[in-house]
């Protein structure tokens, strides 16, 4: 129900960013972009997959510490982004916890949370490169998307990320309260204790918050990742002639990040598509070299991690149905 749910998204939301332009100058805008420049975009953006490596080293360890091999978290990372790209539900961050798990011998529920702790970084990271891509030069100061005012909307997403960080570090900070009180207010008690087994987790994988250093780590390898993913915009951008500058790159991105949170299809599609074009509309740029930007830098960086991931697949004898087997937590 849920696939469909998201297919139907999909359809929706791809058929309304379609419908007020003509393939033919989509098509026509998409030959004119200059192929050196969106071979660079592409593979500036295939970059952040390592630089997500790097941070995950500093957020998941073995239970004595040590880190994991590097092979063991790439494949990981490749196969969990690659079944993001083909995979309904968004399988691909469960496949990437049950990989490191049997490729590098970490904790299912450690390796799980350090995931929920990368989203918490990633949130706060966007939502604060968007609102300085709204306090740049060349955008109006009231300026909305889909009927809202894009500054509603981050300081939104930014108290709801706040808030989890808050309850991330309170679970780090207090453990033992923290699961005194889900034995108090949870009604039932088998669901109470896998609450509190999630904590257990949680806690571990969110031990790296306990080290400054390792906090610094993290914090700088996530503000690099997201700059280095919006300069990818910011060369496809020149690659299709657009005269935009940096901050609008950062707004793009951010309005994709919130986009693809929405159930769709494998991949985002439609989604994906709609939140680009609303974004540069915004910059008044055409509807139809917006959606050129938009499907042709969707279809080009779709493809490197999606055959990076296959390969790790077949590199590691992984099978799906393996990946779907739990591990013990």
């Amino acid at each position: 129900m849920t696939a469909l749910v998201g297919l139907a998204v999909s359809a929706v939301l791809l058929w309304w960013a379609l419908r007020d332009v003509h393939l033919a100058d989509v098509l026509r805008h998409a030959r004119a972009a200059d192929p050196l420049l969106l071979l660079l975009a592409v593979a500036v953006a295939t970059s952040t997959f390592p630089l997500r490596l790097l941070r995950w080293r500093h957020l998941l360890h073995r239970d004595d510490g040590g880190q994991l091999p590097v092979a063991a978290l790439w494949h990981a990372i490749a196969i969990g982004f690659m079944a993001n790209n083909v995979l309904p539900f968004r399988a691909g961050e469960v496949m990437r916890t049950y990989a490191v798990t049997r490729l590098g011998g970490a904790r299912f529920s450690a390796a799980l949370s350090s995931i929920v702790v990368e989203r918490v970084f990633d949130g706060l990271a966007v939502v604060a490169l968007l609102a300085y891509a709204l306090l740049a030069p060349g955008l109006p100061a009231a300026v909305g998307t889909g009927g809202l005012p894009v500054a509603r909307i981050t300081a939104l997403a930014g108290a709801v990320f706040g808030a989890a960080l808050l309850a991330a570090l309170a679970v780090v900070l207090w453990p033992l309260p923290a699961e005194r009180l889900v034995r108090r207010v949870v009604p039932s008690e088998r669901f109470a204790e896998r609450l509190v087994r999630l904590i257990e987790g949680v806690r571990h994988g969110l031990g790296a918050l306990e080290s400054p250093s390792r906090t610094a780590a993290v914090v700088a390898w996530t503000l690099v990742l997201w700059l280095v993913n919006a300069l990818s915009f910011y060369i496809a951008f020149r690659a299709f002639g657009f005269e935009l500058g940096y901050p609008a790159a950062l707004l793009v991105q951010g309005i994709v990040v919130f986009g693809i949170a929405l159930p769709a299809a494998p991949g985002g599609v439609g989604v994906f598509e709609l939140a680009i074009k609303a974004a540069l509309v915004l910059y008044a740029v055409p509807p139809d070299a917006a959606v050129s930007y938009a499907v042709t830098y969707h279809a080009t960086t779709f493809v490197p991690i999606t055959l990076l991931g296959a390969w790790s697949l077949f590199r590691t004898s992984l099978g799906v149905r393996q990946l779907r087997t739990p591990p013990v937590a």
